[in-house]
């Protein structure tokens, strides 16, 4: 039912957003027909396959669904949820087509995922699973560096990922860009660094460039700036837990609440964001952590400036949309919030920055890490030394011109290279500046465009079916 609502929702921001390309550019150019075929999703496998473990013969069922290949690779995560079904990976799938238009990256939309729960199984029975859905997704192109490449999701991490990489070079001895088949692998294994940390990055970026915004900030009702905020944070998984952990050190941000599995953490002060993670990590969850309340969803509800849904789709929706107080919501999550929830949300003048854009950091390092590969070289190698010895000869020759010594404090760091990490965030810093800026200016200068999301979608649907359109369409 879920998935249903999920792809629901996905279906009436996209005919939202060509509704309103169809009155700002004309019906003739981006006609219904053109629209359809757009939003069909292409292709969709299902596969059963057996696992002998324990004993016995233990049957899985996997999905990956290709929304889009109007260019190729297509792009998507897989996740290993018990609540995994056909409409939601079709959902996910379409929203991945929509999420790499926007930011500009060149892979259409997929997604996949195993109808498994991974507590049930040991380390060693995840693994020989992992290599068996490996195995079936091969068959179909449906794990390939140039076809179908995916990557980590809800269930699934660095290990899975370097499983199915590992599992598919067995099976393409020959193939020289095996590696390259999935990404958010181990650096060891041809990952690329700043990966972990990349969706909740982009995150703390998305929020950076709204801020530095005054006419969008303007329409919440906030005051400039990030520092001092009070956040509510829904979700400390990777995502949420690098979202807030940058938010709170390098922002000064108060992160008021969290809200976990098993209950939420409340200080008006500001929760120390890397006590509570290693505290979950040794106990399992947040129940004896200072300031626990048990209280779950209850507390999206509460007072705050910002909302950040970091987990699992539609958990707001249209019975709590209208409670609410946060002036601002960020979709650090994919779908978290309903079509009903908007409809509700946007009435009482809350902004949401949607997830298609928020949450795009990671398919944007998901990018860098496939050109890494595909190039055979790490980022920085060619020219980390030369950009030492520029600055170097740079300061001698200020502090021979000036008399003056050159800062020590400053010294080291202006002196430093730029490490892999240094050009993976400065790449995805500028994606999602760069793309805040488009979207603002059609949320600003669209009369058709009442809110982020549409004027988001609007951008997107436009590439996408200009895409076709020279394809022939």
């Amino acid at each position: 039912m879920a998935g249903q609502e999920f792809l629901k929702s996905i279906e009436e921001n996209y005919k939202k957003a060509v509704t309103c390309l169809q009155k700002s550019e004309g019906k003739e150019v981006y006609t219904d027909e053109l629209a359809k075929q757009v939003m069909t999703v292409n292709s969709t496998y299902v596969v059963r396959f057996g696992v002998r473990l324990r004993g016995t013969i233990h049957t899985f069922t996997g999905y990956r669904s290709v929304h889009s290949d109007h260019i190729e690779p297509v792009k998507g995560g897989i996740r290993y949820d018990l609540a995994v079904n056909q409409d939601e990976v079709d959902a996910l799938a379409a929203l991945m087509t929509y999420k790499c238009s926007l930011v500009e990256v060149p892979f259409g939309g997929s997604k996949g995922g195993l109808i498994i729960n991974i507590r049930e199984w040991t380390e060693e029975e995840l693994e020989k699973i992992t290599r068996r859905f490996t195995d079936e997704l091969s068959k179909r192109d449906l794990i390939h560096p140039s076809q179908n490449v995916p990557a980590p999701d809800v269930g699934t991490g660095e290990r899975e990922m370097a499983w199915m990489a590992d599992e598919f070079r067995k099976l393409h001895p020959t193939e020289l860009n095996a590696w390259a088949c999935v990404t958010g692998k181990p650096v060891n294994k041809g990952g690329i660094g700043g990966r972990t940390e990349a969706t909740g990055r982009g995150v703390q970026y998305a929020l950076q460039a709204f801020f530095d915004n005054p006419v969008d900030v303007k329409k919440t009702g906030l005051t400039p700036g990030l520092k001092g905020k009070r956040v509510i944070v829904q979700g400390l998984g990777n995502v949420g837990y690098h979202a807030a952990l940058f938010l709170s050190t390098e922002d000064n941000c108060l992160i008021t609440h969290v809200i976990e599995r098993d209950g939420s953490i409340v200080d008006q002060k500001g929760i120390n964001i890397e006590k509570l993670k290693k505290y979950i990590l040794e106990n399992g969850g947040v129940k004896g952590f200072n300031g626990y309340v048990d209280k779950g969803s209850e507390i999206l509800e509460e007072d705050a400036d910002i909302l950040i849904p970091a987990a699992m789709e539609l958990v707001i929706n249209k019975e709590n949309a209208d409670k609410i107080k946060t002036p601002l919501i960020i979709e650090a999550a994919n779908g978290p919030v309903s079509s009903e929830a908007d409809e509700i949300l946007s009435k009482k003048g809350v902004v949401i920055i949607p997830d298609l854009y928020a949450n795009a950091g990671g398919v944007t390092v998901s990018y860098f890490e496939w050109i890494k590969n595909l190039s055979r070289i790490r980022l920085g190698r060619l020219q980390r030394r030369a950009q030492e010895n520029q600055t170097t000869l740079m300061i001698e020759a200020l502090e021979k011109m000036t008399g003056s010594k050159f800062p020590d404090e400053y010294k080291d760091l202006v002196m430093q290279g730029s490490a892999e990490i240094d050009l993976v965030r400065s790449g995805l810093e500028d994606t999602m500046r760069n793309t805040y800026e488009v979207i603002s200016e059609v949320w600003n200068k669209n009369p058709n465009a009442n809110d982020l999301r549409t004027s988001a979608m609007m951008v997107s649907v436009k590439r996408v079916m200009d895409s076709y359109h020279s394809l022939g369409l």
